[in-house]
């Protein structure tokens, strides 16, 4: 496996991004990870690496760079006011530029293949995955949004309203009890994606809790977070490859 931390320039400066692929020249499609609200950490490091032992070239944006460098090596009250608040002033509109940043650096990167490019997000990361799909429908094929936070919101730029423009395929994946998840997202989400036709699959994992890919939370559903995992390479392999 070939790791490298790079930094990719972006409007608002630096920001620091784990790239890894399979050792040799490739090219190999790209995948953009997405980073949860707890933020970069070695767990998210290992799934960034399990997808690219199936072949693609994954990287792994820390998205909190506006805010310094946000490390948090255990879960508390403390360390969770603080992502939060991170994660509240991250608006769709920054994402949407960094991605402009990271297509940009795959765009001419030896190690990377021309074409279609995968997206996948947790968390927080569901909205921009939903944005960002919309926002280069052209570019972005196949995108998974899971147990996503703000996708549909009262406010002007909800990541739903980008439904409309997204050609790729879709895949959401929602928990069956998440207090982040009003009750009007999913069927809102629903009725946008069926009025403009969009390819996807929403579905909502029976038994699970916020948090059910990440195998270091007490919500971990294996099952569920197996079936996600192997979804979402589906598309990629129909999709990039």
């Amino acid at each position: 496996m070939h790791e490298e931390q790079v930094m990719i320039d972006t409007k608002d400066g630096d920001m620091l991004t784990f790239t890894c692929r399979p050792e040799g020249d490739g090219p190999f499609p790209a995948i953009i990870f997405y980073m949860d609200a707890p933020g970069i950490r070695e767990e998210l490091y290992d799934m960034a690496r399990r997808m690219a032992e199936a072949g693609y070239f994954v990287i792994l944006p820390d998205l909190f760079y506006r805010f310094g460098v946000l490390r948090f090596p255990f879960r508390s009250p403390n360390t969770a006011a603080i992502w939060k608040e991170a994660m509240r002033n991250l608006s769709n509109a920054d994402i949407v530029e960094d991605t402009r940043s990271m297509l940009d650096y795959l765009q001419g990167h030896e190690a990377v293949k021309n074409g279609p490019k995968a997206t996948i997000g947790y968390c927080m990361s569901g909205r921009f995955v939903t944005a960002v799909a919309g926002t280069f429908p052209d570019e972005l094929a196949a995108n998974a949004s899971l147990y996503g936070v703000g996708i549909v919101t009262g406010k002007e730029d909800s990541a739903h309203f980008h439904v409309k423009d997204i050609k790729g395929e879709m895949y959401f994946g929602f928990a069956e009890t998440d207090g982040t998840v009003p009750s009007y997202v999913i069927p809102t989400l629903q009725a946008e994606l069926d009025k403009h036709g969009t390819e996807h699959v929403l579905e909502v994992h029976p038994g699970t809790t916020h948090g059910f890919c990440f195998a270091s939370r007490d919500d971990y559903n294996e099952a569920a977070s197996e079936k996600v995992h192997a979804h979402f390479m589906n598309m990629c392999a129909r999709h990039l490859k």
